[in-house]
C-alpha cells in the first residue's frame, strides 16, 4: 500500500517559515515529496492559511485529486447475503469464497483471493456495524447461570423479607435473554427454570453451556470425562441437547451469559430498586416487562436489537420442542417385585410384568406417573394414586400372564365357578345378583362365598349351601342365622 504524503503537515511547517530541506529532515520525508506538495499547493492556489480549516484527507484530495482512488477490478459479492449465510450451521468463509469463485468462473469474471475476501468481509461488518459471524453460530448454544446479585420479597403484613434468586439464560448469537425467579437454588428449581427457558425461546439447541454448579455438574476434572448430574442429563436428552459446561474458573467460556448477568443487574435489579414486591407473580410481571425492554434496546455497535436479531435470524434455526415438556422425576432403585406381581410405593400397589416377580426393578416417579424400569428399559407405567389413598391396587392387564387363573373376576366367571361347585351354589349366586340393582354391586358378596372354598372343599361348601336352603336361610348377602354369621359345618 502506498503511503500518503502528509500534505497538511508540510503546509503547516511551510507556514512557520521552514524550508523544504528542513521539513524533509524533520518529518523523515524525501525532498521530492515536499517539493511536490509545494508545487501542488501553488497550482491549486492554496495559500499559507488555506489548509487550517481543512482535514488531512481534504487537503490531500485538494492537492492531489484522484490519486489513490481506484475501483477494484474484482467482482464484489453480495456482502449482506454472505453475512446471512454465515449464520447457518457449518457455513464458513472458506465455503462461501469457493462458491463465489465458482460463480465468477462461470461468468468469466475476475474473482478476489481468499485473503482479500476475508478482509473485505471484515470491512463490510465494520462499516455496516454488524457483528461478525465468525464467533458464534445461530441456534447452536444456550448459556445458563445463576445471577450473583439477588432481589427480595417483603411480606406486606409482617414485613419479613425473603431472598429471590435469578436464573439467567442467553443465546450467544443474538444475545436474546431470559430471566426466571426462584426462592432457592435446589435441583428441582434449576430443572424447572431450564424447562421454562426452552418454552420461552420456543425451541431447543444442540448445546447447553452451564457453570459447574452441583445441580448440573457433579465432577469436571482437568483430564477425563465430565460427570453430569443424572437429572440434568435426562432433561438435556429430552430436548435433544448436550450439556457442555465451561471450564472451571474460565468465565470467558460463557462470556455471553456473564455479560447478560451484568445487564440484568442494571436493567432489572437496579431498575426496580425503588419498588417493593410481596409475591412472586407480582415480581415476575415486573421483571418480564424490564427484560422485554432490555431485549428491545438497540445495540450500540451492531444493527438491530436482541429481539429483532432473534426473530429475524435465529428463531427459525432452533430445533422444535418435544410434544410434551420435561417432567421432573426421582428414581427409586432396586425395588423388589412381590409374589403378587406388584411393587409398593407409598402404601399402594402397582403391577409389574409377571416375569419380574422376585426381581429388583427401578421406579421413576413424576408428579402424576409411576414408571417401572428393568435394565434401563421401561416395562410398564401407572397413574399415581392420590395423596391420601392407601392400600389400593393398580393392575395392567398386560402385566398379568394369560389364562383363566389370571382373568379378572366378572359375573360370567363367577357363575362359571358356581356351576363347578354345584347347583345350590348357582342358586345362591343368582339370588345375590337378583338382589342388587346393578350387577357389579353383587361382586363382593359373591366373591365372599367363593373365598370359603379356600378353607373348605367345594363338596362341603355345596352341602352346606343345600342345608341352609332346606332350613330357610337366604343366600342374600348380609343374611345371618341366630345372630351369628353362617359358616360351613355350623348348624342352628
Amino acid at each position: 500500500m502506498v503511503r500518503r504524503i502528509k500534505a497538511k503537515r508540510v503546509l503547516e511547517l511551510r507556514a512557520e517559515g521552514m524550508t523544504g530541506r528542513a521539513i524533509a529532515l524533520a518529518e523523515g520525508m524525501s525532498r521530492k515529496s515536499v517539493l511536490a506538495v509545494f508545487d501542488a499547493a501553488d497550482k491549486a492556489g492554496v495559500g499559507r492559511e488555506g489548509h487550517v480549516s481543512r482535514s488531512d484527507a481534504e487537503v490531500y484530495a485538494l492537492l492531489f485529486p484522484g490519486r489513490g482512488e481506484h475501483e477494484s477490478v474484482f467482482v464484489q459479492p453480495d456482502w449482506d447475503g454472505v453475512h446471512k449465510e454465515l449464520a447457518k450451521v457449518g457455513v464458513t468463509l472458506k465455503l462461501l469464497h469457493g462458491e463465489y469463485v465458482d460463480g465468477c468462473a462461470v461468468k468469466k469474471q475476475p474473482s478476489m483471493g481468499y485473503d482479500r475476501f476475508c478482509k473485505a468481509y471484515a470491512a463490510h461488518t465494520l462499516i455496516t456495524g454488524a457483528a461478525s459471524r465468525v464467533g458464534h453460530k445461530a441456534g447452536q448454544a444456550i448459556e445458563v447461570d445463576w445471577s450473583g446479585p439477588t432481589m427480595q420479597l417483603i411480606d406486606p403484613v409482617t414485613g419479613e423479607t425473603s431472598r429471590v434468586y435469578l436464573f439467567v439464560a442467553c443465546l450467544p448469537f443474538s444475545r436474546y435473554a431470559f430471566v426466571e425467579l426462584a426462592l432457592d437454588m435446589r435441583q428441582d428449581t434449576w430443572l424447572l427454570a431450564n424447562v421454562g427457558m426452552f418454552e420461552w425461546f420456543g425451541g431447543s439447541v444442540p448445546r447447553i453451556v452451564p457453570d459447574n454448579l452441583k445441580t448440573g455438574v457433579i465432577k469436571h476434572p482437568r483430564e477425563g470425562e465430565i460427570v453430569l448430574n443424572d437429572a440434568y442429563r435426562e432433561l438435556a436428552a429430552h430436548y435433544s441437547a448436550a450439556v457442555l459446561p465451561g471450564r472451571i474458573r474460565r468465565p470467558k467460556d460463557k462470556a455471553s451469559v456473564e455479560n447478560t448477568v451484568s445487564h440484568v443487574a442494571t436493567w432489572v435489579i437496579a431498575g426496580l430498586r425503588n419498588r417493593s414486591f410481596g409475591t412472586l407473580p407480582e415480581l415476575r410481571v415486573a421483571i418480564r416487562e424490564r427484560m422485554d425492554a432490555c431485549n428491545r434496546e438497540p445495540f450500540q455497535k451492531r444493527a438491530g436489537s436482541r429481539l429483532s436479531v432473534f426473530q429475524s435470524e435465529e428463531k427459525a434455526l432452533l430445533r422444535p420442542l418435544p410434544s410434551v415438556p420435561y417432567e421432573i422425576s426421582r428414581w427409586i432403585m432396586g425395588r423388589r417385585v412381590q409374589k403378587n406381581g406388584h411393587v409398593v410405593w407409598e402404601k399402594n400397589f402397582y403391577s409389574a410384568p409377571y416375569a419380574q416377580i422376585g426381581q429388583g426393578v427401578d421406579l421413576r416417579i413424576t408428579t402424576q406417573v409411576l414408571e417401572i424400569y428393568r435394565n434401563h428399559e421401561r416395562r410398564t407405567s401407572h397413574l399415581l394414586f392420590g395423596e391420601h389413598v392407601v392400600n389400593e391396587y393398580r393392575t395392567n392387564d398386560a402385566d398379568q400372564p394369560q389364562g383363566e387363573k389370571y382373568r379378572e373376576w366378572d359375573s360370567v366367571r363367577i357363575r362359571a365357578w358356581a356351576t363347578r361347585v354345584g347347583p345350590h351354589m348357582v342358586t345362591v349366586v343368582n339370588r345375590i345378583f337378583e338382589a342388587v340393582p346393578v350387577e357389579e354391586q353383587g361382586f363382593d358378596a359373591a366373591l365372599a362365598a367363593r373365598r370359603l372354598s379356600r378353607r373348605y372343599s367345594s363338596e362341603r361348601v355345596e352341602k352346606n349351601r343345600a342345608r341352609s336352603r332346606s332350613k330357610g336361610v337366604s343366600g342374600r348377602p348380609g343374611m345371618r342365622t341366630c345372630g351369628r354369621s353362617w359358616r360351613p359345618g355350623r348348624t342352628r
